[in-house]
């Protein structure tokens, strides 16, 4: 305010202008904090970050802007799915835990491993094991 008690408008250089912004920008920092630093009131600062970013993304290229990218989804044939995702049956070993859980080991699996993975499945269930 001046000295007739009217609020006067303050006129900041827009070099200083951007570097508050710039400031508000980097990691951790907080806008009210900075505008204290530079005695500027939070709100102005706020007005100032948002022409900032808006200018600063209306003159980016349209490549470096993130959007969307078309996905079709089609349907998997079971048979493959399963095909690509099991090894042979010959060397497989299903073991169901209660009726919720299903352990699938191949030949080359740990003996001492999948142990502890029983006992901790069964200890969580509360059942016994059941293999098939």
């Amino acid at each position: 305010m001046d000295t007739s008690g009217k609020r006067r408008n303050k006129r900041w250089p827009v070099a200083l202008k951007r570097e508050i912004v710039e400031a508000t920008l980097l990691p951790g920092a907080s806008v009210s904090v900075v505008a204290r630093q530079y005695d500027v009131n939070a709100n102005q600062v706020f007005a100032w970050r948002r022409r900032y970013l808006e200018a600063a993304q209306a003159s980016a290229p349209a490549e470096s802007l993130p959007g969307l990218v078309p996905v079709t989804i089609a349907p998997e044939l079971e048979c493959q799915k399963s095909a690509a995702l099991a090894p042979p049956q010959s060397d497989i070993i299903e073991i169901e835990v209660g009726g919720d859980c299903r352990v699938r080991v191949g030949s080359d699996f740990d003996a001492r491993a999948l142990k502890r993975v029983l006992d901790v499945l069964s200890r969580a269930e509360g059942v016994g094991k059941k293999s098939r």
